[in-house]
């Protein structure tokens, strides 16, 4: 089950600027995004739009834009598109009982929030100051202590700060919180990640948005590709 149901864009909110000249985003205005599967995930090239996209589907939810939970409410630099002021989101009868937005490069911003705020607020966070752990740690402390079952989360290229190791971490917590009622709507780059169990792929290329499977996913089958033959693809890519 599914907190969020849909992604829907309308067309009389079209102003014919930014972001609405993105290829990903007319796609959108025709096509709103089912959500059927506990984990969701977006994938394309750079620049292809799943950042913009995760972005305004978290600020649609109530999430801050820089990051954090539904209470946050700072702005370091306000970089984010208008897209999240115009999406609509279907929801189910079933409600999160918590959430969380995690932007990997604005994470720094929302760890000195967390200082900034303190109060014990650090105990949720496992107990000590962010900033005193390597970023790949504050990633995984993120999951472990502060993520809950029942929650709605939206990560956007959490495997920024990871290791290969740090990324099969992330992977085992996700399915422990899909088992405790979760839903993911997450960003990414990363095979290992896409390989969690009943997810959704969708990938956008050239402005669409398709559901594709595991195996022709294209950081799946790139990365698989050049780690069976990285000779022939050096070759090619280097002449």
């Amino acid at each position: 089950m599914t907190f969020i149901h849909q992604i829907r864009l309308d067309e009389q909110h079209d102003t014919h600027r930014y972001p609405f000249t993105l290829p990903v985003v007319r796609h959108l205005i025709r096509n709103p995004i089912e959500l059927t599967k506990p984990v969701t995930f977006l994938v394309g090239d750079n620049g292809a739009g799943k950042s913009t996209l995760v972005e305004a589907i978290a600020v649609a939810a109530g999430f801050n834009a820089e990051g954090g939970s539904q209470s946050f409410r700072f702005a370091t630099r306000a970089t984010e598109s208008s897209l999240g002021e115009y999406l609509t989101l279907r929801w189910g009868t079933r409600k999160p009982r918590t959430g969380y937005f995690l932007r990997a490069e604005s994470f720094y911003n929302v760890a000195t929030e967390i200082d900034r705020i303190g109060d014990g607020i650090h105990a949720s966070y496992g107990g000590k100051s962010l900033h005193e752990l390597s970023h790949g740690e504050s990633f995984m402390d993120l999951m472990t202590h502060r993520f809950g079952g029942r929650g709605l989360y939206v990560l956007d290229e959490p495997e920024a700060a990871l290791s290969v190791k740090g990324c099969l971490t992330v992977l085992r917590r996700m399915h422990e919180l899909v088992r405790e009622g979760s839903q993911f709507i997450i960003a990414t780059h990363s095979p290992i990640l896409l390989a969690a169990p009943d997810a959704a792929i969708l990938e956008i290329t050239d402005g669409a948005i398709d559901e594709v499977s595991y195996d022709t996913a294209e950081p799946v089958a790139l990365t698989r590709n050049f780690l069976s033959e990285p000779d022939r693809f050096l070759r090619h890519l280097l002449d």
